[in-house]
């Protein structure tokens, strides 16, 4: 599994945590990474690139989401698939390097992994309607 990977799962982690804690970033910063003692810079980097954009950026992600999430509002959705689309939007809107695809199918593969036996079609459904409408906007 690429570091790209980890950095994703732990910025799923974090974002989960900061959702039910309600402590500020550097908080969850420090107490996570105190777990993860071993990770390399590049993976940490990676990591905290996803959690503090989807923080800055969590209202407009949040209308995106709702907009795309027919018959699901986000405070009905399971906090682990609430946040991996947030990831997911984050990722596509800005970090124009990593192909659109590769966003798609680590976000379906998180949610197999950290989410229910509906996440990874749920997300899959949810995040190709916010990808051909993010394809139009490049």
């Amino acid at each position: 599994m690429g570091s790209r990977r980890h950095s994703r799962e732990y910025a799923l982690q974090m974002l989960y945590q900061q959702d039910l804690s309600g402590d500020p970033l550097p908080h969850v910063f420090e107490h996570y990474w105190r777990r993860q003692a071993e990770e390399d810079a590049e993976t940490r980097e990676f990591a905290e690139t996803l959690v503090r954009g989807v923080a800055d950026q969590k209202e407009e992600i949040d209308v995106f989401i709702a907009k795309y999430s027919t018959h699901w509002k986000l405070n009905r959705m399971a906090a682990v698939d609430k946040n991996i689309l947030r990831m997911a939007v984050f990722e596509l809107k800005n970090c124009k390097d990593i192909p659109l695809r590769v966003t798609l199918n680590e976000a379906i593969e998180i949610a197999k992994k950290f989410g229910s036996e509906e996440s990874g079609s749920f997300i899959n459904g949810v995040l190709d309607k916010i990808a051909k409408e993010i394809k139009k906007e490049m």
